[in-house]
């Protein structure tokens, strides 16, 4: 229990200290931002800044932190240093950087910023890989939440039901300008999560279960090694390359640059502490590793969430807590898809104020989102979380482009560069290894994943030396 509190600790001190040096290396200054000097009513539009935090961490906040969480639990107490030195390292520095970059560059998406800093063969990749991503994405935030409704309510309203019904309202979320349903609703669903957190929190601490300390021993009941899959398991929790589609949403309406700490890299520390809550839970209620691997097999994710909150806090509170995972997933699918209209709006230089020339976008994306649910939900996660670190790692070396670029001190670019090296080796070396992947022993993919990310830096190093970017 003393790892859990010290690693809440370590998150509030992080944001107050290194959080100050990454805002410090970007610079913030008092120039007029795209909200206030392009605002259109549709996707630029000034918001408060905590109504913007809200609406970041919502959008970041998906099943990631929950049931990423709960399967990185399952390699023991060591996902405790990931979802802390990841967050505080990786994922903030990942989510604050690109959201300040895209405020620079009027908004634009990661695949244009891709363009920009990396040449245009590295941006047509990105939009590629960036709305696939987002299409993914968007499906398993459906099918999650619609699994713990249909749990929740009486037999006739089943899975497909609630699955109509979450699309429907992406329809209206991805088409509508962002301060008629997404800034309106966002604050009910904040308090919601917050409670939710709060709720399971509470039960871990004063329930009676026993938490055992940090570990560095690899308790996966499967034997799978903790690198690199813990690293692509956990996901939303500590970095995710979701995030930096997410992010330029909402770089188009913040209206000061000084308030970048609070909203990106404050919204990826609280998002670390929600991954810490159900990480936590799910190893103390379960009692060990192999009991909540077990649930996760016998139960499914969703019945797991369920089986966790109702058994901690009761019929009523795990209700109350159910209904924050439920607006967890489809507070992050409605702008997936929001992110996606844009990311090909772009492409296609097609005007997104008519809703005509939205729905041309909007629609074909949700009907292939519904064909996706069909889908094995464990196939596309394990998808979606290598898709999701890879994109994690374009946009670290997307960013430390950029402060080649405009930073006088070269080597503040290492604030970016070494998380990029880290994820350059995670993704490369997962790929190699896993089931959906080549295959490979780990006798040949971890040389192969160490090898890349060696020529990854060094890259880097000649550039910094050079004083340049190269385009690739």
């Amino acid at each position: 229990m003393i790892s859990l509190l010290v690693s809440f600790a370590v998150l509030v001190i992080a944001y107050h200290t290194f959080g100050n040096v990454v805002e410090r290396v970007f610079g913030p200054d008092s120039r007029v931002t795209p909200a206030n000097r392009l605002n259109d009513g549709v996707d630029y539009v000034p918001m408060k800044p905590w109504r913007a935090f809200l609406v970041e961490l919502l959008n970041i906040a998906g099943t990631g932190p929950i049931f990423g969480a709960l399967m990185g639990a399952c390699f023991g107490p060591v996902v405790f240093l990931w979802i802390v030195l990841g967050g505080v390292l990786a994922g903030g520095v990942h989510d604050f950087m690109v959201g300040m970059v895209s405020e620079r560059n009027d908004g634009k998406s990661i695949a244009e910023l891709s363009g920009i800093y990396l040449g245009n063969p590295v941006k047509w990749i990105m939009r590629i890989f960036s709305v696939l991503l987002l299409l993914l994405t968007g499906t398993v935030f459906v099918t999650s939440p619609a699994s713990l409704l249909a749990q929740l309510t009486p037999s006739v309203f089943n899975q497909t039901f609630w699955i109509v019904v979450i699309l429907v309202y992406y329809v209206l979320a991805t088409l509508l300008p962002i301060d008629k349903v997404i800034g309106r609703l966002y604050p009910l669903f904040g308090a919601v999560l917050m409670i939710m957190a709060l709720g399971i929190a509470g039960g871990t601490f004063f329930g009676g279960y026993t938490l055992p300390e940090i570990t560095l021993s690899d308790l996966h009941p499967q034997g799978l090694p903790v690198w690199p899959f813990m690293f692509v398991t956990v996901a939303c929790g500590a970095i995710s390359g979701f995030h930096a589609t997410q992010a330029p949403m909402v770089s188009k309406c913040i209206t000061s640059e000084k308030s970048g700490k609070r909203i990106f890299y404050g919204a990826m520390l609280k998002e670390s502490a929600i991954a810490l809550v159900w990480a936590s839970a799910g190893v103390a209620f379960y009692g060990a590793t192999g009991g909540l691997f077990n649930a996760l097999s016998t139960l499914g994710q969703s019945g797991t969430v369920y089986d966790i909150s109702t058994g901690m806090l009761g019929t009523v509170g795990g209700i109350l807590a159910i209904i924050g995972v439920v607006a967890c997933p489809i507070t992050s699918g409605d702008t997936a898809f929001r992110s996606a209209r844009l990311i090909i709006a772009e492409m296609t230089h097609l005007d997104q104020k008519p809703i005509k020339n939205r729905l041309i976008v909007t629609l074909p994306l949700l009907a292939a989102a519904a064909v996706l649910t069909q889908l094995d939900f464990n196939v596309l996660w394990r998808y979606f979380s290598w898709s999701n670190q890879t994109l994690a790692m374009i946009t670290l070396w997307v960013v430390t482009a950029y402060l080649l670029k405009n930073n006088q001190n070269k080597w503040d670019s290492l604030i970016s560069a070494v998380p990029a090296v880290l994820m350059s080796a995670v993704s490369t070396t997962y790929i190699l290894i896993a089931d959906e992947g080549f295959q490979l022993s780990q006798s040949i993919a971890y040389p192969l994943g160490l090898l890349f990310a060696l020529i990854c830096f060094g890259v880097y190093l000649h550039t910094a030396l050079r004083g340049t970017v190269r385009k690739l």
